[in-house]
């Protein structure tokens, strides 16, 4: 049986793409400059210098702070929210940056509603926690304007290591490493570093480039040596690193989406969301940026949101995820999935994904009914159809790394690590994404390569 889908009004398309890549229903320019610029706005406008001391007063200031205890990195929050409340909010940011040099992007990409804001008193007592990741955006924002570091690095000690991956992890255990005098070669596969800073977070989270502004930031410290375009396997291998450094720290994030494994896959208009979101983080005019008439989404997790979300946010007609649990399973935050309700995406749970249909080109996803059995995830026998004229996979990553004579141990797809973030070779360490117990969040990538450098740097001393 099929779905009848509710017409939502959108603008006319104005035209395919000429170079056959896209399949028909599929198109460029659904909206307009001026509204796509609107849709694609501040997801959350920062704090005026006013609003940010009115908001710093309502914290309380905790001795034994909850926030602080939620916070992966532990940032000493009443503390920088304290300086703000004071006027000064240049001692904020040294304050956030000492615990979390990106602090800036997880200001703006960090689930706080999870994480510190949930942890927050005046949650617990009012329901309306302070805002403490505006106020950490007002705090770092002010020290870049600034345009200057907020640290000095330590006399040079000799020692070099090589950071692999130029993403969260891998931008926060280099920046560690050279203030601490060691020098620090960053190698990074693609053009741009970032990583999923740059390539994988919604557009309208991180706009006026921002992830740039901060990799500059973070590598103003020197002492960093940035190879751009140089990927572990192709143009270098960790022999060649371990031979080479008296270090490696191994930050590689994810980078393949999990086929669906699907009748039909192939089709036109099947693609990987996390490519297509990377796509349009680097298209500047997104007039240009192709999207479907009637668009799926299949997983539950940050990516999917954030595929389903900027599909509508593009001109997409009608734009529904779908996930084969239910909503209290999804990985994306209860605040993440009303957002996207709230920007018109349906979200369909118990249901998984069997076929996609048509001749060429995808005109429709099969889906079958799925329910809870003794914690199993079975069928129910009965099936429905979608529209569609682009399905999504979102469906999680995994690690792609080339075969090496050295390689670290492997387990459950990712790298195995200890607590200091040292693999079961002696000189290589690992963190992010790409690590075995991960979160898959900015934050806890940034700690992870922050606990690394600290043990590099033992490591180094001959402790």
């Amino acid at each position: 049986m099929t779905e009848n889908r509710r017409e939502v009004p959108f603008a006319p398309s104005i035209g395919d793409r000429t170079d056959g890549v896209y399949a028909s229903g599929i198109r460029a320019g659904r909206l307009d400059p001026v509204t796509l610029a609107s849709n694609f706005a501040d997801l959350h406008p920062p704090f005026d210098d006013h609003e940010a001391r009115v908001e710093a007063d309502r914290c309380y200031f905790c001795f034994d702070a909850p926030c602080m205890q939620a916070c992966p990195t532990r940032i000493d929050i009443p503390l920088f929210i304290r300086q703000i409340a004071t006027g000064n909010p240049i001692g904020s940011a040294r304050t956030i940056f000492e615990q979390n040099i990106l602090g800036g992007m997880c200001a703006r990409v960090c689930p706080v509603e999870t994480l510190c804001e949930e942890a927050c008193v005046r949650e617990t007592a009012e329901g309306k926690p302070v805002q403490i990741g505006r106020l950490q955006r007002h705090a770092t924002d002010a020290a870049f304007a600034l345009e200057s570091h907020p640290f000095e690095r330590a006399a040079p000690t000799g020692k070099r290591a090589a950071v692999v991956g130029a993403g969260p992890a891998g931008l926060s255990c280099a920046h560690r490493l050279a203030v601490l005098g060691h020098a620090v070669t960053l190698f990074e596969a693609r053009d741009k570093s970032g990583g999923l800073n740059e390539y994988g977070i919604a557009a309208y989270k991180t706009p006026d480039d921002f992830a740039q502004r901060e990799v500059a930031f973070v590598l103003s410290i020197g002492g960093i040596e940035l190879k751009a375009g140089c990927r572990l396997g192709r143009d270098v291998t960790l022999s060649d690193l371990r031979r080479d450094f008296d270090a490696v720290f191994l930050g590689l994030g994810l980078g393949a989406v999990a086929a669906l494994g699907l009748e039909g896959e192939e089709l036109e208009g099947v693609v990987d969301a996390v490519r297509w979101i990377a796509e349009l983080r680097q298209t500047r005019d997104l007039s240009t940026m192709p999207v479907g008439r009637r668009v799926v989404v299949v997983g539950g997790g940050m990516t999917a949101i954030d595929a389903a979300v900027q599909s509508r946010l593009l001109g997409a007609e009608d734009v529904t995820m779908v996930y084969r649990r239910g909503p209290e399973r999804m990985n994306a935050s209860l605040y993440e999935q009303n957002l996207a309700q709230t920007r018109g995406v349906r979200i369909r749970h118990h249901a998984r994904p069997v076929r996609a249909l048509g001749g060429d080109r995808l005109r429709a996803v099969e889906f079958a009914r799925t329910t809870e059995r003794d914690g199993h995830l079975v069928d129910t026998g009965e099936t429905f159809e979608l529209e569609a004229d682009m399905l999504m996979k979102a469906t999680g990553q995994s690690f792609e790394v080339d075969r090496d004579a050295d390689e670290p141990l492997m387990e459950q797809g990712r790298i195995r690590v200890d607590a200091d973030r040292r693999t079961d070779l002696a000189d290589v360490w690992a963190g992010g994404d790409c690590v075995s117990g991960g979160q898959d969040l900015t934050v806890v990538a940034v700690e992870d390569g922050k606990i690394a450098a600290r043990s590099i740097h033992r490591h180094l001393q001959g402790a």
